[in-house]
């Protein structure tokens, strides 16, 4: 499998640094707020990676951190703490809204389907692996302290840029915003921040009372869990710069090895060009969309975007989902249940399935080009389809619904209701199609054709067979 590596700007063969054993960090959400459309194509990119790395036979830990203090409004040095400035609007405990917005972060992904991370470590439950690495970075250094403040020497890394392209002399941090005075140059970052009692998320230090800067979190709960380098680090691109250059600078700046092998980067959600968020007013909930669409139909409109192309917001794209997924378990509930003992699979469906694993392998192989998987598995259901219309066993019945639970389950974490309630329709097919096969026998032609352009309205497809039957099924 390649992947395409942000930090080399190329596709590279992923090998993990101790194989079979893969480790997977992500950067998880800020929880100060319900998630929106942005977090689902985030996770459910890195949900797959996590997903099809198992497949490929990998042993692998997928740690997501929960961001619950230190992320600034400006997402920098700057600014107020988000989760505080939440909690006074909604007046709250500021751990009351981290506990109300964790567990509706996990209510969205568990409805989209994602595997849960291994490990969800918060912030706050890491002060003290924070506290050591400043004290490491200090003592190499690379950090300095001032008035209970304690900043990293951007200056000391000659390699700070490499990952997002800056040069030095482009790296001023406070061309947005006033610059800390406390800086010896106004490229330096924050690695702790002094907090007053009026602050109410603030441990205390050997420099005093204050709490951690947002980039240095995620740097010791990654090498907490997964070691001083990791195989895989992923996030949004919006966090290459500043967060995941600062992470790289001061985790190789204390360890002195590299930090992480392959660093991955999911594109944005868009609304009319310009990216979905918070800070701009633009967000669709999840929640909301969950209220017109399966949640499935959500996870499969991210899907057939690229994980590093933008996906561009509209109503006409999740009612194009809506309708594949309709498709796809429509086919998934015509193969039925898949039997406990095997039966004979003719050439035909032998050849359409290692035509669709084929592809779909070419394509996951491919930087996990997920819409050319999907292509494959919409191909399986188009041959898969045709060939039961004309000859339907058991044995192509269960090969198909093996191929299919595969790709678009397993690995593409899509559910297809109808193979649970699948049963159910084919039920009602079958007595629409003794039904229509009553009034062809007794030549009520008019009715028939009345019934058969009803059912052609509403989805479904009626087949005359020999012997006055009709079989009803999905289109």
């Amino acid at each position: 499998m390649e992947l395409y590596n942000s930090l080399t700007r190329t596709n590279e063969e992923f090998v993990p640094l101790n194989p079979p054993f893969a480790g997977v960090y992500v950067c998880g959400p800020t929880v100060y707020g319900h998630s929106h459309l942005g977090h689902a194509k985030s996770y459910i990119s890195f949900d797959v990676l996590v997903r099809y790395l198992g497949h490929l036979g990998y042993r692998v830990r997928y740690v997501q951190n929960i961001t619950d203090v230190g992320h600034l409004t400006d997402d920098a040095d700057s600014g107020e703490d988000k989760i505080e400035k939440q909690a006074r609007l909604e007046r709250v405990e500021p751990m009351e809204l981290v506990e109300r917005y964790t567990r509706s972060y996990f209510e969205d992904m568990d409805a989209l389907n994602l595997l849960r991370p291994d490990i969800s470590p918060r912030a706050s439950g890491h002060i003290p692996e924070q506290i050591e690495l400043i004290k490491r970075l200090i003592e190499a250094g690379h950090a300095y302290e001032v008035d209970g403040f304690v900043y990293f020497s951007v200056a000391s890394f000659p390699r700070y840029g490499q990952l997002s392209g800056r040069k030095l002399d482009q790296l001023i941090s406070g061309s947005r915003v006033d610059v800390d005075p406390g800086k010896k140059d106004p490229k330096d970052f924050t690695l702790w921040k002094a907090a007053g009692e009026d602050h109410i998320l603030r441990w205390n230090s050997p420099w005093g009372w204050g709490y951690p800067g947002w980039h240095l979190e995620c740097s010791a709960m990654a090498m907490r869990y997964l070691g001083e380098t990791i195989d895989i680090h992923g996030g949004g691109l919006e966090n290459i710069f500043p967060h995941h250059e600062s992470e790289i600078a001061q985790s190789e700046g204390a360890t002195g090895v590299r930090f992480a092998r392959f660093w991955m980067h999911n594109n944005m959600v868009t609304v009319d060009g310009r990216k979905m968020g918070k800070s701009l007013g633009n967000f669709t909930l999840l929640k909301d969309i969950f209220s017109r669409f399966d949640p499935m139909v959500v996870r499969l409109y991210v899907l057939r975007s690229h994980y590093r192309s933008p996906l561009d917001f509209s109503d006409e794209g999740l009612d194009s989902a809506k309708s594949g997924l309709e498709r796809l378990s429509s086919f998934r509930g015509r193969l039925g249940d898949i039997p406990a003992e095997e039966s004979e699979i003719s050439p035909g469906a032998a050849a359409i399935a290692a035509e669709a694993e084929a592809v779909f392998t070419a394509s996951m192989n491919d930087d996990l080009n997920t819409p050319g998987a999907i292509a494959a598995v919409f191909d399986l259901v188009r041959a898969g389809n045709a060939l039961l219309d004309s000859s339907d066993t058991p044995g192509d019945r269960a090969c198909l619904a093996n191929v299919i639970e595969t790709m678009a389950g397993d690995i593409l974490g899509i559910r297809l209701s109808a193979a649970s309630d699948g049963a159910g329709v084919d039920d009602l097919c079958s007595i629409l199609g003794e039904v229509r096969g009553y009034l062809r026998q007794n030549r009520l032609f008019d009715q028939t054709d009345h019934m058969r352009d009803r059912l052609e309205e509403t989805g479904f497809i009626a087949k005359d067979l020999p012997g006055g039957v009709s079989e009803i099924r999905k289109k």
